[in-house]
């Protein structure tokens, strides 16, 4: 066998061996587009119920909080009408036996139960105010996602630019060799 015919043999088999193995990088890479594909398919039929948890999720916080605040205002009007109950008598007739109204039971009754007032208010406020928190949260992950999403792009670009460029400068190198080979040997 010549020399040339080993060339075209070894060419031949080079050529193949480089067609199957770029059939089965571009197989691998289908198959995972697929699998991502399916992934976020599920991932998306999943929205819905994600979207009912976090509505739930709301829903029982409120309802929480609203329990949180009926309760305590009801302990509170309990132990108001019970210490009102007891000693308004005879702190009435305390006072008017010459002590100031402010140590007034139905006074003190009063400030207490605008606490108490101001307490449940303040309760549906941070209510309110974690669920506002959570709201900017998912949009800050959501513009994250954008960003990474973005930033993978670009890195697949100068990717993609850094091959061509790799296989710009081998085909010039192989060329300039080739042409030096050609012209040392006669």
């Amino acid at each position: 066998m010549s020399t040339t015919s080993k060339e075209v043999t070894t060419t031949s088999k080079e050529v193949h061996q480089r067609i199957e193995q770029q059939q089965a990088i571009n197989k691998a890479l289908d198959e995972t587009k697929n699998n991502i594909k399916k992934a976020t398919d599920e991932a998306r039929r999943d929205i819905p119920h994600y979207t009912q948890l976090v509505n739930e999720y709301q829903e029982e916080t409120i309802q929480a909080a609203r329990q949180i605040a009926d309760n305590y205002l009801e302990s509170q009007r309990e132990i108001i009408n019970s210490f009102q109950s007891a000693l308004v008598p005879q702190i009435e007739a305390a006072n008017r036996a010459g002590l100031s109204n402010w140590t007034s039971p139905r006074n003190v009754s009063e400030q207490h139960a605008r606490l108490v007032s101001a307490f449940a208010d303040n309760t549906i406020a941070v209510t309110k105010l974690v669920n506002s928190a959570m709201f900017a949260n998912l949009d800050a992950f959501k513009r994250s996602v954008q960003n990474a999403r973005d930033n993978v792009k670009e890195f697949s670009r100068i990717g993609v630019n850094s091959k061509k460029t790799f296989e710009e400068v081998s085909r010039d190198t192989a060329a300039t060799t080739t042409t030096t080979t050609t012209t040392s040997f006669p």
